[in-house]
C-alpha cells in the first residue's frame, strides 16, 4: 500500500508540474496564432498524434489501385475541399494555410509524406484537435471509401504537374463575386449590355 500510494503520488507530482509548465508557456507566449511552434513543441506533438492514431486506428494499406481514375477523382476531391487551405499543388502557401497555428503543412515534404496511408486517412476522416484541420469523416465505411482517393493523391503531390495544377483551379471553389463577374464577362463577349461594376466596400481599417 505504501509503495502504492508514493507512486500515486510521483505520478500527481508530474502532472502537476507538466500542468505548471505548460500553463506558464501559453502565458509567456500568448496565444495568438502567428508565431508558429517551435522545434519542442512541434516534437511533443507529432510523437502525441502519432501515437494516439496508432492506438485508435487500424493499420491498414490503400484498398484502391494507382490508377489514373483514381487519382482523377482525389485531385478533383482535393480541388474541391482541401485546397483552399492547403493548396492545389500541396504547398499549404494560401491565406488560410498561413494563418492556422501551426500553419498548414507542406504536403510533398517527409513530415507528411512518411505518414502511412491509415495515418493519412485517420486525419482525413477525424481532423487532428487544436490545428485548423478539420475531420471530414461520418464514421461509416462509405466514408473512409470515398477518402482512400485523397490518401493516393496526397502520395502523387511531390509530383504534381502544372497541367494538374491548372486542372484543378478550375475545381476550386468560387466565392459570388466570382461567379458574378464570369457571368458578366460572358455577357460581355456575346455583345450584351453589361451593368457598371458596383464600388468595392472599403475594407475596415484598424
Amino acid at each position: 500500500m505504501k509503495l502504492a500510494g508514493k507512486m500515486f503520488a510521483l505520478i500527481g507530482l508530474v502532472a502537476s508540474l507538466g500542468g505548471a509548465i505548460a500553463v506558464t508557456y501559453f502565458i509567456g507566449g500568448g496565444v495568438s496564432a502567428k508565431p508558429q511552434p517551435g522545434d519542442l513543441e512541434t516534437f511533443v506533438a507529432r510523437a502525441v498524434r502519432d501515437m494516439a492514431i496508432v492506438w485508435h486506428a487500424p493499420d491498414q494499406e490503400n484498398p484502391l489501385p494507382d490508377t489514373d481514375e483514381v487519382l482523377a477523382e482525389g485531385r478533383a476531391h482535393f480541388a474541391d475541399h482541401c485546397a483552399v487551405c492547403h493548396g492545389n499543388d500541396g504547398s499549404g502557401d494560401t491565406d488560410i494555410g498561413r494563418g492556422l497555428y501551426p500553419r498548414a503543412p507542406d504536403m510533398r515534404l517527409a513530415a507528411t509524406q512518411d505518414l502511412s496511408d491509415h495515418q493519412l486517412l485517420y486525419i482525413i476522416e477525424n481532423g487532428i484537435r487544436l490545428t485548423g484541420m478539420p475531420g471530414f469523416g461520418t464514421g461509416t465505411p462509405e466514408s473512409e471509401l470515398a477518402s482512400w482517393p485523397l490518401v493516393r493523391f496526397i502520395r502523387h503531390l511531390p509530383d504534381i504537374s502544372e497541367s494538374e495544377i491548372e486542372e484543378m483551379e478550375a475545381l476550386n471553389p468560387r466565392s459570388p463575386a466570382d461567379v458574378r463577374q464570369e457571368i458578366e464577362e460572358e455577357r460581355f463577349l456575346r455583345g450584351e449590355d453589361v451593368a457598371p461594376a458596383e464600388p468595392a466596400t472599403p475594407a475596415h481599417v484598424h
